[in-house]
């Protein structure tokens, strides 16, 4: 049987209620508690939702090997809980692992399961774990999901220990907005906790479960929003100090003092970053604000996403490089390689090297000998001699030359400037269609720093642009005054097979002109991520870098960025 992944199985537990299988009091991967039986992920406070009572429908007797529709087969089973079990299984169709909650077709839950698994497959939203089939069938109803055998469950992270700064941001600022994006389609989770959140080895942060967990365990809510808004900060919280929200211990971690309620992320743990401590007590404490800066509370993902957008950038952390160790000089016997050393063995003898003979004093040695110390002394006559000469005659024409200007050579070419680094002053999108990408991205492609970009939308043909649906795409700099311009540097977000970019010479920021009245200046091809356009005799204030090929890219989640024929820049020098 294949190792089972903790990462890929949508986690379904009953929120420390007593399971009804008596199978649950064994060990699972997707969330129940080896020792005591109940779910891992502990009580999560409900105070805005109910919870129906559990069905009282068996779970179906299936057994590793059986097929369902003649074409997932069972493998492993993960949990048995409530009435129903998940499993991981074999797309056998598609070659490909998959998860499958199954439950009886008579279950109280079993149709809104069907209509809540339906409704998340429609969204399609590639920061969620996708669900590809939703199927009665057989007296069984049964969800089919992705499996990710390469993420790491939030539960194993922060067992860990608490995130950095950075890492946290980004886990609010991504989970935040994925959860906007479905709140606007009317969808809810209701069961956000560190276990239904997945890192991928990409570093980006999928959820798994939406509207599917809730109702698996009958959860409902008539404030989904502000329920799910109270979860992120929870996961926030818990990603800064290690600790849950609350008093029972959940998840792993352990929970708040009993008696003392809410307190500050800073007060748990100290060095936490002040701006994410405010910002989740904002989340979780949605009846008021927090005491430090009187921020109104964030009741919707809406909200908590735009609060996140609005605080000053985290940058990551420097990379750290360790010193290599000192060289240490070795030292051994001469002789002594490659025979065997140690207890009871002969030691190393130490050969002594008789040194050589001196030569043979022949004759024909005396007369070399004799030869070479004519030739230097002659050497030597023969350099002092012109030593003189060049002596006195720099002291006769010493006079007459004093009195003459000394200037340099008519045909000595002057000192070569060295290229500098030319500031740009501002940047905006070029759109000629009216038809734009990331106007507000612009600016991030001459910050400094790479891991912010101006991203193009995603196409179905290429790589090269139909100039019949899209001519290109681009950014036109300012460099603040006409430059001379040899070179531009560009670090792209995308490499493959091909990125082609153009060097226009452009009369303004603005898009109203259109790209004939421009000069064409240089045009290269890449497949890498970086490209460098060099120019001859440019004269410029405005710079169009214009691009009419892009490779294919996958999926992005942290953008929502489908996959397709894309490219995005990250950063522009200009040299001069």
């Amino acid at each position: 049987m294949a190792e089972r992944s903790t990462a890929a199985v949508d986690v379904a537990d009953n929120s420390g209620d007593e399971p009804l299988a008596a199978e649950t009091a064994q060990a699972t991967a997707d969330g129940v508690d080896t020792q005591n039986g109940q779910a891992a992920d502990g009580t999560m406070p409900e105070k805005d939702g109910d919870r129906r009572n559990p069905a009282p429908a068996a779970a179906p007797e299936l057994h590793s090997g059986h097929k369902l529709a003649r074409r997932y087969r069972l493998e492993e089973c993960v949990t048995r809980l409530d009435g129903f079990s998940s499993w991981r299984a074999m797309d056998e169709k598609l070659r490909r692992a998959v998860g499958v909650h199954l439950l009886p077709a008579d279950h109280a839950r079993a149709r809104a399961v069907l209509a809540a698994a339906r409704s998340s497959a429609l969204l399609g939203d590639p920061r969620f774990v996708q669900v590809l089939d939703a199927v009665e069938e057989n007296d069984l109803v049964y969800v089919v999901h992705e499996w990710l055998p390469d993420a790491t469950e939030l539960t194993a992270i922060l067992a860990a220990g608490p995130m950095e700064p950075h890492e946290a941001y980004q886990l609010v600022s991504q989970i935040s907005q994925a959860m906007a994006a479905a709140h606007r389609e009317g969808l809810a989770h209701l069961r956000l906790t560190p276990s239904a959140i997945l890192r991928t080895s990409t570093g980006q942060y999928r959820i798994r479960g939406l509207a599917v967990n809730a109702a698996l365990r009958g959860i409902t809510s008539e404030t989904p929003q502000r329920a799910d808004t109270e979860a992120i900060g929870a996961l926030l919280y818990a990603s800064l100090t290690q600790r849950w929200p609350y008093e029972n211990d959940a998840y792993g971690l352990t929970g708040l003092p009993k008696g003392v309620g809410l307190i500050a992320p800073d007060q748990v743990r100290a060095g936490v970053h002040r701006g994410l401590g405010e910002l989740a007590m904002r989340a979780l404490a949605n009846d008021g604000a927090t005491a430090s800066r009187q921020e109104p509370a964030c009741t919707t993902p809406e909200e908590l996403a735009k609060a996140v957008a609005a605080m000053p950038r985290i940058r990551p952390p420097e990379p750290t490089f360790t010193a290599p160790p000192e060289y240490q000089h070795t030292t051994y016997q001469q002789g002594s390689y490659g025979r065997p050393q140690g207890p009871g063995l002969p030691s190393a003898q130490v050969l002594s090297i008789a040194p050589p003979p001196p030569p043979l004093q022949s004759r024909t040695g005396r007369v070399l000998k004799w030869g070479v110390a004519a030739l230097l002394i002659a050497a030597l006559g023969l350099g002092s001699w012109q030593l003189a000469d060049a002596l006195l005659d720099h002291s006769t024409q010493g006079s007459s030359g004093s009195n003459q200007n000394s200037s340099p050579k008519a045909d000595e070419a002057p000192d070569k400037k060295e290229p500098a680094l030319l500031p740009v002053k501002g940047a905006a999108e070029y759109y000629p269609d009216g038809k734009p990408q990331d106007l507000e991205g612009a600016k991030n492609t001459f910050d400094e720093d790479t891991s912010t970009y101006w991203r193009t939308r995603y196409y179905l043909d290429g790589p090269d642009m139909n100039p019949d649906f899209k001519a290109g795409l681009g950014v036109v700099y300012d460099l603040g005054s006409e430059q001379d311009v040899s070179e531009a540097s560009i670090a792209l977000k995308y490499a493959g097979d091909h990125t082609t970019v153009s060097l226009y010479k452009a009369s303004s920021l603005s898009s109203s002109a259109p790209l004939g009245s421009m000069d064409k200046i240089v045009t290269k091809r890449t497949s890498s991520s970086t490209l460098k356009l060099t120019t001859q005799n440019l004269k410029a204030r405005y710079v169009l870098v214009w691009i009419t090929a892009m490779p294919k890219s996958p999926a992005d989640p942290s953008t929502g960025s489908g996959a397709g024929f894309k490219q995005a820049i990250a950063e522009v020098k200009f040299t001069g």
